[in-house]
């Protein structure tokens, strides 16, 4: 069993020093003022990759605290039962409502009466249907003039996973990203200072939309076509992947630039990612083992970008490449490139339109003069930021059957928890108390892996090769069903169950994925009702 994770707690060190050589942390300052300061100090895995200012450095706790930290979040070795407070994997946010359709659109346990209205409004602002400009609704106007959807719950279905086009099905909660990597020596100079994640197609830009407003043409329609490939596992079960492969048809402003590569992205499911924005970046940091210096096959890095709105380095945790380090940059991403949105994190009221095309710029946008310069103001950020942090992790389900605890055991076993990290505690000084020193349960490191040649989609984003993803968390999986009617996996649903998606593992998975073909039919049973009582 690999146990990477308990090596860097086991070597991790306190240091003390007067709260007066902190001067700029005034939030902490009502916490710790006239106390020693005790941070948490992991061994960095290497400095030249870290941000400046991130150095494995966590500085929210007192030694109490950290105390409690490392033996709460130490990996169970005991599967007789399960473990204190792993019903409630999003902490007391965690909601308990009855597991239906709606699962995953809770609002999370702990926020206030108050904040209970703002995610309100923020949900009616994430289900808005945005339409074309002009329009006598002029707050809702300015959809486009390209997108691949009118509204946020379009793509990120109940709140829940998008799935690949599937007999009358479109590809709404389904896209094509386009990018090249650096070709120039100043284009890699930008990628290397992380000003620049790779390069857009020079007609069609950074993502393909198949959708248009009256009057002008969509870019084009993903075309996928699927082989099957037999695989045998060693009991003897015969089973068949399918491995997709992506083209574009029915391109509408001529050839795409032939460096240009295609990646396949089903939307996320949205919940949780409030608790995920506050795990403090040093225990991320903490389990980045770049170089594989323990020698277990599992060299994950992190992903470090440039925050959009001071342009210093940080973590990016979120998106299929963690590309992205914050909600509300996600966020607004998601409004330019997907429904063509202004923001003013991102002020494309045009969306993802280039030069290239010029019916795309003559067409009117939605800016209303009096609302500011662009088509979704502050206050509609707020509100669709705050909805987006404050979605719960349903509990926990059938956790205490001997099933699912062998199962459990297995999965441990095998090596997953080297990349499918369960646990973390939120930072104590999260701005919202919601998320504020929460035990949370996601399962994943939030760092980057090589996952072999059969996932890689060829394309460069930032620091994350064409073959390393994000290991995505896997808390409300076992809902996916239930939530959105299908069980598609992965980052472009290829899987059609939990079984494929883990045999489609490789890379750094490989050992994992062989354990798991390795195993009887009744133990691969058991892993798989694991994955469904999370």
């Amino acid at each position: 069993m690999r146990r990477k994770i308990s090596v860097l707690r086991r070597t991790a060190r306190v240091v003390t020093m007067p709260f007066t050589r902190f001067p700029r942390a005034p939030s902490l300052a009502r916490a710790f003022l006239g106390c020693t300061l005790v941070l948490a100090v992991y061994p960095a895995h290497s400095d030249d990759q870290n941000p400046p200012g991130l150095a494995g450095i966590r500085s929210d706790i007192n030694a109490k605290d950290l105390a409690r930290i490392r033996g709460v979040t130490e990996p169970t070795g005991d599967f007789s039962k399960s473990e204190a407070f792993e019903l409630m994997p999003g902490g007391a946010g965690t909601t308990k409502k009855r597991p239906n359709q709606d699962a995953f659109s809770q609002s999370s346990a702990n926020i206030t009466f108050e904040e209970e209205a703002t995610f309100k409004l923020g949900n009616g602002l994430f289900r808005k249907v945005w339409v074309s400009a002009p329009s006598s609704t002029q707050a809702s106007d300015g959809l486009g003039p390209l997108f691949n959807a009118r509204a946020c719950q379009s793509c990120h279905l109940k709140d829940g996973r998008g799935h690949p086009p599937e007999g009358a099905a479109d590809s709404t909660s389904m896209f094509l990203r386009l990018a090249r990597a650096a070709d120039t020596e100043e284009e890699k100079r930008a990628v290397a200072d992380h000003r620049a994640l790779n390069f857009p197609d020079p007609v069609y830009g950074s993502q393909l939309q198949d959708l248009a407003v009256p009057g002008l043409a969509g870019e084009g329609r993903m075309k996928i076509a699927y082989e099957e490939i037999p695989v045998t596992l060693s009991d003897g079960t015969k089973l068949s992947l399918r491995k997709p492969t992506y083209s574009v048809e029915n391109l509408g402003y001529g050839p795409l630039d032939p460096r240009t590569t295609l990646s396949p992205r089903v939307t996320p499911q949205m919940i949780g990612l409030g608790l995920v924005e506050q795990i403090h970046p040093a225990d991320i940091l903490a389990l980045a083992d770049p170089d594989d210096k323990n020698g277990d096959g599992i060299s994950g890095k992190v992903s470090i970008v440039r925050d959009g709105a001071t342009g210093e380095l940080t973590l990016g945790r979120f998106g299929w490449k963690a590309q992205t380090p914050s909600i509300r940059e996600q966020s607004a991403d998601a409004f330019a490139g997907d429904i063509g949105i202004s923001t003013p994190e991102v002020p494309k009221s045009w969306g993802d339109c280039t030069e290239a095309e010029a019916a795309c710029l003559a067409m009117p946008v939605g800016v209303q003069e009096r609302l500011g310069p662009v088509e979704a103001p502050p206050p509609v950020m707020d509100l669709v930021a705050f909805y987006s942090q404050n979605l719960a992790v349903p509990a926990r389900r059938n956790m205490d059957k001997p099933n699912v605890l062998a199962g459990k055991k297995l999965f441990y076993e095998s090596g997953c928890i080297s990349c499918h990290h369960p646990k973390f505690v939120t930072r104590k000084d999260a701005p919202n108390k919601a998320q504020s020193f929460q035990l949370i349960w996601p399962y994943s490191d939030f760092l980057l892996h090589d996952m072999g040649e059969d996932l890689a989609d060829g394309q460069q984003v930032g620091v994350a090769t064409g073959s390393e993803w994000r290991t995505p968390p896997l808390w409300g999986v076992g809902l996916t069903k239930r939530v959105n009617g299908h069980t598609f996996f992965l980052h472009d649903g290829r899987a059609r169950n939990l079984t494929e998606a883990i045999l489609w593992h490789g890379g750094e998975a490989q050992a994992a994925r062989d354990t798991f073909a390795g195993l009887s039919a009744a133990d691969r049973q058991n892993l798989i009702d694991f994955l469904e009582s999370l």
